[in-house]
């Protein structure tokens, strides 16, 4: 019912969304000889932030048209080289030859935001790289003829992409996919699958939440399983092709992100309304720029979001070596060829550090000198794989790791 009552609320505020973005337009035209009376530019302004935060974003665009190969600019395709119900496999295919780059799979999170998130990740790994992505799909978007979709599929998903490009790949999962995709690892190694994984890079991600617990972590602990499906586990209503879905829908998880930090997020809205009085068209764009990626928002299938609730953060199965695939246990101490590479922040709320290097104390077969732990200083969950900290400090440390595995 929650979701209908959320879609009947977006419908109702339309009418004044568009006349708020009439009017604020109108108010601030410069043939207009009301915007120079005193006032006139906060009421526009208030207007604009009122459409802002009113309208619908929809799924953003990577935006990666050229990258910078050896000093050359490079066209970049986006080309979907494999579909699957929930996800399809995107490569970033540049317009040069490179063939000894390496081969690099990212796994982006399915935990509410598109993988467009990790535009700056495949930013900084395009020049010298052959990158894929995993770009998941909004699951009010798939028909439920389609069955449903777990913890388990999503290991399947992992292998089959990986299979799809083939011997040699490195795979770098980002936040909520380090446990399925060190699973999925361990499961090739136990089968001697021939194209099993490099090199394995693991960020920001809960292999084991029982490290110094973040506030997510203490949620999932504070509740039984039930309280989720029966709090938290919407029906897609019509006319989403999706419909009659069961899912843990976007607007929820987003609400969840806004409060935990609610007060940046009111100065930002702030900030918002005095550069649009002022005309700072700089300070808008950066604005939009985060939050026109921070508000698109996408539904999670229930069987996946309730499996992760369960099985990551309330019983902890592959920090406890009980994790199972489809009735088979997972054994991270069977990777022995693949090099393991663990990156934290300082200062993550999300996934505080020493949850993702738990991944070392499992992998114990792995040499060595084939293994690393990096923790990035002054940066939070989102600076592990976005902005300057991570184009300059962390990138560069990943690369060499890929170069020499």
């Amino acid at each position: 019912m929650m979701y209908y009552t959320h879609e009947l609320g977006r419908l109702a505020l339309t009418p004044a969304r568009m006349l708020a973005s009439g009017q604020s337009k109108i108010l601030r035209h410069r043939l207009n000889p009301f915007s120079r009376v005193p006032g006139t530019r906060s009421i526009a302004s208030a207007l604009k932030v009122f459409e802002d935060l009113t309208k619908r974003y929809p799924k953003p665009a990577f935006n990666l048209d050229t990258t910078v190969c050896d000093g050359e600019t490079v066209l970049v395709n986006e080309v979907i080289v494999k579909r699957n119900p929930f996800c399809q496999l995107k490569h970033f295919q540049r317009n040069v030859n490179r063939p000894d780059d390496p081969k690099l799979l990212i796994v982006a999170p399915l935990s509410g935001h598109f993988a467009s998130l990790l535009r700056g990740t495949v930013e900084a790994m395009l020049p010298n790289h052959d990158v894929y992505i995993t770009d998941w799909r909004d699951a009010s978007m798939v028909p439920i003829t389609k069955g449903n979709f777990g913890l388990d599929d999503y290991i399947d998903y992992v292998i089959d992409f990986i299979n799809h490009i083939g011997p040699d790949t490195h795979v770098l999962a980002v936040c909520q996919p380090v446990v399925p995709v060190l699973a999925a690892t361990a499961l090739m190694a136990q089968d001697d699958h021939p194209s099993a994984p490099r090199s394995l890079a693991l960020m920001s991600g809960p292999v084991d939440g029982r490290v110094d617990p973040t506030e997510p972590c203490e949620l999932a602990k504070k509740h039984k399983l039930s309280w989720f499906r029966r709090n938290l586990i919407h029906t897609v209503p019509a006319p989403y092709p999706g419909a009659m879905r069961k899912v843990y829908p976007g607007f929820l998880q987003l609400t969840g992100f806004i409060n935990m930090n609610f007060d940046r997020h009111v100065d930002a809205y702030r900030g918002l309304f005095k550069s649009i009085r002022d005309d700072d068209k700089e300070e808008v764009a950066r604005h939009r720029e985060f939050y026109d990626e921070y508000l698109a928002v996408m539904d999670l299938p229930d069987a996946y979001y309730l499996d992760t609730i369960e099985r990551v953060f309330q019983k902890f199965q592959l920090a406890k070596g009980s994790f199972r695939h489809r009735g088979r246990l997972v054994k991270p101490e069977a990777i022995r060829k693949t090099a393991l590479m663990t990156i934290e922040g300082e200062k993550d709320d999300i996934s505080s550090p020493g949850q993702t290097r738990a991944a070392h104390a499992l992998c114990t077969n792995i040499p060595d000198g084939r293994r690393v732990h990096h923790l990035q200083p002054g940066v939070g969950h989102y600076g592990t794989f976005n902005g300057r900290r991570w184009r300059e400090e962390i990138a560069p440390r990943l690369q060499k790791f890929i170069r020499s595995a």
